[in-house]
């Protein structure tokens, strides 16, 4: 069977498309994202990234994977661990900041978060840090806390911090980007990651139903990386898909993310690198605990 019989062009979408032999770059293609998006990388304009006070320098944006982060550094803090004082800067991808020589220089893959550590355990020279996961589990080893010592725990941790890595594309460049930003509504494709999504908030709704967290008892760095992705689907925000995902039905995630969305440092968390939303939730950048109450983007605008 030739594939034109097997799906027929007419059927396909827009009607009558056929893959060509070689893919060419589009720039008019991409939806929302054309603008950011290209199949290569390296930087398209020289660009320093600023340094403050603190060893620990994060540029970030607030999305689900800067907000991992941002908690983690807060967590941190509450607990006690004042080494872990940050400056966060504002790195805004709808701009192509990303693609600034500094930041290619910290991350060669051009996506937030990124972090340098200007005093590394041990000394010497800085260390530069890319990809959420990474980022937490060398802030985790660095200030041992929020990554169990136990083996058994310590082994369950690490399965669903990298559970989480794996399965997000699904939720945010699979069903995200076709329920919500895609140029056209695709059936086929908004279905196929609709399944998908709800297949893994069965996962976890199934998990959490025996655990208060997601390695037992203890909250670790694997809820802070599962929960701003799937705790903001659970609460029905993420792409207002909660009716189209029934995400009520999960209420054993529901608990969960309730529990976690009470803590401080999470609601300060979140409000670090935001630059959408209510003005009174953002604070674009970070550099000393009393920004949350004096820096806040009402209060910035109100002064000027």
């Amino acid at each position: 069977m030739t594939d034109e019989n097997k799906f027929p062009p007419e059927k396909n979408l827009p009607a009558g498309y056929v893959p060509p032999k070689v893919w060419k770059w589009d720039k008019e293609n991409g939806g929302n994202f054309a603008n950011i998006n290209r199949p290569i990388a390296g930087p398209t304009h020289d660009k320093e990234l600023p340094v403050g006070k603190h060893p620990l320098q994060l540029y970030s944006l607030a999305t689900p994977n800067g907000v991992k982060v941002t908690i983690m550094l807060e967590e941190l803090l509450a607990a006690g661990h004042k080494d872990a004082e940050y400056d966060a800067w504002l790195i805004n991808i709808g701009d192509g900041n990303q693609f600034g020589s500094g930041f290619v220089d910290i991350n060669p893959n051009s996506k937030i978060p990124a972090m340098m550590d200007h005093a590394p355990k041990g000394g010497g020279k800085p260390i530069r840090l890319f990809e959420s996961a990474s980022i937490l589990f060398y802030l985790a080893e660095k200030f041992g806390a929020f990554l169990p010592t136990d083996v058994r725990k310590r082994a369950e941790t690490m399965n669903w911090l990298f559970w989480q890595m794996g399965s997000a594309p699904f939720l945010g460049g699979g069903f995200g980007h076709f329920y919500a930003y895609a140029p056209m509504k695709i059936e086929y494709a908004i279905n196929r990651y609709a399944m998908e999504v709800k297949r893994q908030l069965d996962v976890l709704d199934r998990h959490l139903a025996d655990n208060r967290y997601m390695a037992g008892d203890d909250y670790t760095i694997a809820d802070m990386a599962i929960w701003p992705w799937y705790g903001r689907l659970a609460a029905g925000g993420a792409y207002e898909s909660g009716e189209f995902l029934q995400v009520h039905e999960y209420r054993n995630v529901g608990r969960w993310t309730d529990e976690i969305d009470a803590r401080a440092p999470v609601k300060r968390g979140k409000m670090v690198n935001k630059a959408f939303g209510e003005l009174s939730e953002q604070l674009r950048e970070r550099h000393d605990a009393s920004d949350f109450e004096t820096r806040t983007q009402d209060k910035v605008e109100a002064a000027e």
